[in-house]
């Protein structure tokens, strides 16, 4: 078989950059390959629910309902947008090489403003809730959209910062050591080291379809072992504590030696309240249920009741 393998993806600047990546990746291993930038839903898949389909991602559910429907083989996403739980017939078919994990802090200066009230702009509960946890005179306010259309509205108000991932200003050739510039932007950074990043940031995932042997055999060959397990223990550790991608818990696992060094963290939306782990296990270990164990301090030290808090809190703001 030597069918062209289509590559599903969003039509953002930041989407597009990551299908090229596994499309270059794909190509030059011989795969034949076709980027197609999905922009609608299609709307339904009229015979079945698509609740019953798992299909539940903002981010992820029109590349869900293509695959489905045969108009892509495979899709790739950042992974920290996926769902815990894919869809029933996609399986996670590669992650390749982690990115950059950090969190920044992007301004229009390198003013130092963090003992003086201020203002600082991210979408992310999480990011906000570890912002206030730190500086809690501060104010936090709330940017969404893609990455050049945040940098343009930090750009045109008046915020003392705002919060972004590294690994995305660097793959679009924006951020470089301390300076971050963009067609929309032009500014400094500072990497935020005490900040536990979203579980699986700078990692990307492609999927497919559980039956289509070629793309899923294909994909493989682009998968990074250590990746796949930091990744895998970091969404464990999110999907035991029923976190979505909204709410305030941080995940990372790195390999330090001969070790897996995992944190994480779980917090209030106020970010008053901080659980915090810090866990290692031998690397030769069976590592498929360290997430858990982890996730399961943290619930008995409180993060249970925490949980139930946040999601009565949560589903008010629906």
């Amino acid at each position: 078989m030597n069918k062209t393998i289509k590559i599903g993806t969003r039509d953002s600047e930041l989407a597009l950059w990551q299908a090229h990546y596994v499309e270059n990746q794909l190509n030059a291993l011989g795969y034949k390959t076709e980027i197609v930038a999905v922009k609608s839903t299609g709307d339904v898949i009229l015979d079945v629910p698509l609740y019953e389909l798992g299909i539940t991602g903002i981010f992820t559910k029109t590349l869900d309902i293509a695959m489905i429907k045969g108009e892509v083989d495979i899709a790739v996403h950042s992974m920290k947008d996926v769902p815990t739980a894919l869809p029933k017939g996609i399986v996670q078919a590669a992650v390749p090489k982690r990115a950059n994990t950090a969190d920044i802090l992007v301004q229009k200066s390198d003013m130092v403003f963090y003992n003086a009230p201020a203002t600082v702009a991210t979408g992310s509960l999480r990011r906000q809730a570890q912002w206030l946890h730190r500086y809690p005179h501060h104010n936090v306010t709330d940017l969404r959209g893609n990455v050049n259309t945040r940098l343009k509205k930090l750009d045109e108000n008046n915020w003392q910062g705002a919060i972004f991932a590294a690994a995305g200003l660097e793959r679009l050739n924006f951020y470089s050591g301390q300076k971050v510039k963009s067609p929309a932007f032009e500014g400094t950074a500072e990497v935020l080291d005490w900040m536990v990043p979203a579980p699986a940031q700078g990692a990307m995932l492609a999927v497919a379809m559980e039956h289509d042997a070629y793309s899923r055999e294909a994909l493989s060959r682009l998968n990074d072992k250590p990746t796949e397990i930091a990744t895998h223990i970091e969404r464990q550790f999110l999907k035991k504590l029923e976190g979505g991608c909204t709410a305030p818990i941080g995940a990372l696992a790195t390999f330090i030696d001969d070790e897996i060094r995992f944190e994480g963290v779980l917090l209030s939306l106020d970010g008053r309240q901080r659980l915090y782990i810090e866990k290692s296990v031998h690397i030769n270990a069976d590592y498929r249920n360290f997430g858990n164990l982890c996730a399961e301090e943290i619930l008995q030290s409180g993060g249970d009741a925490l949980m139930k808090t946040l999601r009565a809190q949560l589903n008010k703001k629906k």
